[in-house]
């Protein structure tokens, strides 16, 4: 089956750098070793143990596969904000203060809104959502988040007719979280959505996963999750959401242009420029997997893109 050849795992331009290249072979060497085992086990950060008392609703998603385990998903983290290394970014943000923080809803909106998570949380009452995450890199989880539909906020504010994008931006705090200090990338990270991609209602805020607070290297304390789109559409850390008239430069597309598109659909056909996207490996999992068109969730998503050509629209 497909394998990953260390290249794979880093941006184009870092990949011609010699200091982050031989880093990245590091890196790669050591997390082979980890997901060879099929188990990660790191060591939990904080007190107590985030995994002691985490509980899902449900044990699997709706095609039958089990969820990854939760020490799995808070040890194995792709976070540049703090770090490149995989399995290093829980202890990095272990003291990354993620109370109070507040959301800016603004743009093309006629009720802009200034929300803390804490009433965000109120307002729009979590849910559990088991979803598939598909990261660009051909691994694979499947989550228990908590969270609300995107779109309840988006028909709160009342999106003005100009409106046809979403703009989120992540936090800045270079202070705190040294990856930020990397002048390479264009900071803060943003992504954006074609607004009836953020309303439709598997596009979710989380605060949570596996019934508890999101950890900090999962995204705390509000990240977006867009299923059908490669992991790196979803956002974290949020600190704005902005409609906007024109498509906005993501994060992925500024640093790597040739390589990243905006729509970034889960598309097995469709090839990295350095890597297949046919097949993918599940955390937890020793073998590899087909991937499925839009990760599985194409009866619901693929009327969007209806007449789009999808090898174009990466």
């Amino acid at each position: 089956m497909d394998k990953i050849h260390p290249s794979e795992i880093t941006p184009e331009r870092l990949y011609f750098s010699r200091r982050k290249f031989l880093a990245g072979l590091g890196l790669f060497a050591a997390s082979t070793v980890i997901t060879s085992a099929c188990k990660l086990g790191g060591k939990e950060p904080g007190p107590g143990g985030f995994c002691d008392s985490a509980q899902a609703g449900a044990t699997t998603d709706e095609l039958g596969a089990g969820l990854t385990a939760c020490n799995d998903i808070i040890n194995y983290n792709n976070y540049y904000e703090f770090t490149l290394e995989k399995t290093g970014v829980a202890e990095l943000a272990r003291d990354f203060k993620t109370s109070p923080w507040t959301v800016e809803v603004g743009g093309l909106v006629k009720n802009p809104r200034s929300l803390t998570v804490d009433e965000l949380i109120r307002k729009y009452a979590p849910e559990e959502r088991i979803y598939r995450l598909r990261c660009v890199e051909a691994w694979s989880m499947v989550i228990p988040w908590l969270g609300f539909p995107l779109g309840k906020l988006l028909k709160d504010v009342v999106p003005d007719a100009k409106a046809k994008y979403v703009r989120f931006t992540g936090v800045h705090d270079p202070k705190n979280m040294p990856g930020q200090q990397d002048r390479y990338f264009p900071w803060p990270y943003i992504e954006g959505l074609r607004l009836d991609e953020a309303m439709h209602d598997l596009s979710i805020l989380a605060t949570g996963l596996y019934g508890k607070p999101l950890p900090v290297q999962d995204g705390a304390p509000i990240r977006l999750v867009v299923p059908w789109k490669y992991g790196f559409k979803s956002i974290k850390d949020i600190v704005r959401i902005d409609l906007v008239e024109d498509m906005p430069d993501s994060f992925w597309m500024s640093a790597s242009p040739n390589e990243y598109g905006f729509y970034a659909n889960v598309n097995p056909e469709v090839p990295h420029p350095r890597w297949s996207q046919s097949s993918e490996r599940r955390i937890g999992e020793a073998s590899r997997r087909p991937t499925l068109p839009f990760n599985g969730y194409g009866e619901q998503v693929a009327a969007l893109y209806a007449g789009m050509d999808l090898r174009k629209f990466f």
